[in-house]
């Protein structure tokens, strides 16, 4: 086994935090109340400047479904050309049709204009009418990994179907379970599972630097940020499984 995790930086801080722990991977995202959106150029831009490890922007226009239509595809399309200038390992997305089948055609128009990026089919897999119907598209337009959480809010929930979804891709596509994955479960849901890849948002509130705060406005003015704590803990339950196995 050779166990990677992946973690979101929803903000600059968090790349630096994110590589400093160990992780392998970023996924890079916008907009965490809306389950993430496309990064702006400049957080792009600086998060290419900051970290050498994998990075992976999000690509997704808006929160709500995985229905797009005509201009949200062409912003997709500019956001992936971007992504591939700055020098990205990857990207992620996910696009439906509204039988909740994927949008074979258009997702593999992405998928080769991506190339040599690599994509992540994002948790839009979880919203599938048929989760190996969809498996079997996804590895056939060339995709690099599904993220989903077994069709269910929580890995917890979904590791029969996590199990189910390893065993049919058969090593032709990765399957990394997300949503929920904490370093007080990870060993477990790597051994029950199978699963080698593991995405968390191993995340915490960052308190605002303001001293001063109108108390009229009644805001919450903290922010998203990663926990390097729970990262490393992350890893070290990953490295601890992996001495038992070798």
């Amino acid at each position: 086994m050779n166990y990677r995790l992946e973690v979101i930086a929803f903000k600059i801080e968090s790349c630096s935090i994110i590589q400093h722990a160990g992780a392998h991977r970023i996924e890079l995202c916008d907009n965490p109340a809306e389950g993430g959106t496309t990064p702006s150029y400049g957080f792009l831009k600086k998060a290419r400047e900051l970290v050498s490890i994998d990075l992976y922007p999000m690509i997704r226009p808006r929160g709500g479904d995985f229905f797009y239509s005509a201009d949200e595809y062409d912003a997709m399309q500019e956001d992936i050309k971007l992504c591939k200038q700055l020098g990205c390992e990857g990207v992620v997305f996910g696009l439906l049709n509204t039988d909740g089948t994927i949008d074979k055609n258009r997702t593999a128009a992405l998928i080769e204009l991506a190339y040599p990026m690599q994509v992540t089919f994002h948790r839009a897999f979880d919203r599938t009418r048929d989760a190996f119907e969809a498996l079997e598209t996804l590895i056939e337009i060339g995709c690099e990994r599904i993220l989903t959480s077994g069709l269910t809010p929580n890995v917890t929930a979904g590791t029969d179907m996590l199990s189910q979804l390893i065993k049919a891709a058969d090593d032709r596509i990765i399957i990394m379970p997300g949503s929920g994955v904490k370093s007080n479960n990870i060993a477990e849901l790597a051994k029950q599972t199978g699963a080698v890849e593991f995405h968390t948002s191993a995340r915490t509130n960052a308190v605002t630097a303001m001293n001063y705060q109108n108390p009229f406005m009644q805001e919450e003015l903290s922010s998203v940020i990663a926990d390097e704590k729970e990262i490393i803990a992350c890893l070290q339950q990953l490295n601890q499984l992996q001495q038992t196995i070798s």
